[in-house]
């Protein structure tokens, strides 16, 4: 695997043996240490107890070694000892891949961590370190996650770091995949929740801006997510707004198994599948631009009301049905979207095909409303960039409901005004459309 671990338990240092060629390079278990508000939460993967029963003292301790070598100190699971010199490294090594997720302690990332790691979404050939934020709360649960991960002897996972700051967590992130967010509670109005997820968005955006890297992926997936993605790129002024993404892609899927259960195909014929608009229910899966086996989707199945209105409100209420059936809000499912979103965003499109993501307006070339987070149809060369796709087709029944989806997100950006430096907030959303995974 080339990573050997060395943990810190009640002052004691046991570490194991480097690989092959490996020679020590660093000491102590890493965890990411807040940065600012210094709080009595650091803790070890063994004898936690021990280790910090007063960790404002145990911060204290450590001081000087941040005086000494001018870093601060890092804690965590992991602890490479491995020095690789250019001999040692195959050629088909490639640099480094440091991908950042937050809520790691949580269902969906408990699924997206292992396939991440695997090399299912990266490739067999990319090394990567993952950097995982949780709270307080989750902090023993996120030991535990980081401990299964070290256990699966992923041969491309280099280094896993844990910690409950963003601007640690984010340093030097080259993807940050944005999961953790408080989840809807009962008889909470949705402004409360654009409120306090916009919050914990804002804060996030702000430790991109400082400390990510400049050029860093994002993917916003805690709800409300196309505009908790917008309060990230209003708080995060040196990464371009194109980096930014709100995760559609579920829906996407969503729409391609019901697509082709109707069709009786398997659902890989169906291609040029669409969401558009807002993560919720007003979002809009565009049956007249897709197509099975390469024909457009009408042609296919003729039953245009079905499409017009079973098959859309099917897309649209997926999250909230499965949530009655299963007693909680997608996981696997949506960790497998995040993984197609990224890999759309690394490799190339089939031609003539696309994908939706939930993306910045400003220049779109559909004529929606500039300056808010939109799903579209996207196009990628596989370098994680995107274009918009421009040969597309609209009638009245599509940009209509467009328009609708378009005035929900436009009503949201309202609510958080004061979280994107955009004046006050002023929040008049008519309709409850609740957000698939809400409750």
């Amino acid at each position: 695997m080339g990573l050997s671990t060395a943990y810190s338990p009640a002052g004691s240092r046991l570490a194991t043996a480097p690989l092959a060629a490996a020679a020590a390079r660093r000491g102590s278990v890493q965890h990411l240490r807040p940065r600012r508000p210094l709080i009595a939460t650091v803790r070890c993967s063994v004898d936690a107890a021990k280790q910090v029963q007063d960790g404002a003292a145990t911060i204290a301790a450590q001081e000087p070694a941040r005086h000494k070598t001018g870093r601060l100190p890092r804690f965590g699971v992991f602890c490479p000892t491995y020095d690789l010199t250019s001999d040692d490294k195959t050629k088909s090594w490639k640099k480094l891949v440091t991908i950042a997720v937050s809520g790691a302690a949580g269902m969906i990332a408990n699924h997206l961590l292992f396939q991440l790691a695997s090399g299912e979404v990266f490739g067999q050939d990319q090394p990567i370190a993952l950097k995982l934020l949780g709270s307080e709360r989750s902090l023993q649960a996120l030991e535990g996650v980081a401990m299964e991960l070290e256990d699966s002897l992923y041969p491309l996972l280099r280094e896993v770091s844990i910690g409950i700051d963003p601007y640690e967590v984010f340093e030097d992130a080259d993807w940050a995949l944005l999961i953790g967010a408080k989840p809807r509670g009962p008889g909470m109005e949705r402004a409360a929740l654009l409120d306090i997820n916009g919050q914990i968005f804002a804060d996030q955006g702000k430790a991109l801006n400082t400390v990510a890297s400049p050029n860093v992926k994002v993917i916003v997936v805690g709800n409300p997510c196309n505009t908790n993605a917008l309060i990230c790129i209003k708080n995060a002024p040196n990464i371009p707004a194109k980096n930014f993404h709100a995760l559609t892609r579920l829906d996407e899927n969503r729409a391609k198994c019901q697509l082709a259960l109707k069709a009786g195909v398997f659902y890989d014929k169906v291609s040029n599948m669409t969401i558009w608009g807002n993560h919720s229910t007003t979002q809009v899966p565009d049956f007249l631009n897709a197509k099975i086996d390469g024909r457009p989707v009408k042609e296919v199945i003729k039953d245009t009301k079905w499409l017009e209105e079973e098959f859309t409100m099917t897309v649209q209420n997926r999250g909230g049905v499965l949530i009655q059936k299963w007693g909680r809000s997608s996981a696997a499912s949506t960790s497998v979207s995040i993984v197609d979103a990224i890999k759309s965003l690394v490799t190339p499109t089939p031609e003539g095909d696309w994908f939706s993501s939930g993306v910045y307006t400003t220049g779109n070339p559909y004529g929606i409303a500039e300056d808010i987070m939109f799903s579209m149809p996207c196009r990628s060369k596989g370098d994680g960039d995107y274009e918009l796709v421009s040969d597309v087709l609209m009638d009245d029944f599509l940009w209509e409901r467009i328009k609708k989806t378009e005035a929900e997100l436009l009503a949201e950006k309202k609510c958080v005004a004061h979280l994107t430096g955009e004046g006050i907030a002023f929040c008049d959303l008519r309709e409850d459309t609740m957000l698939p995974g809400e409750m």
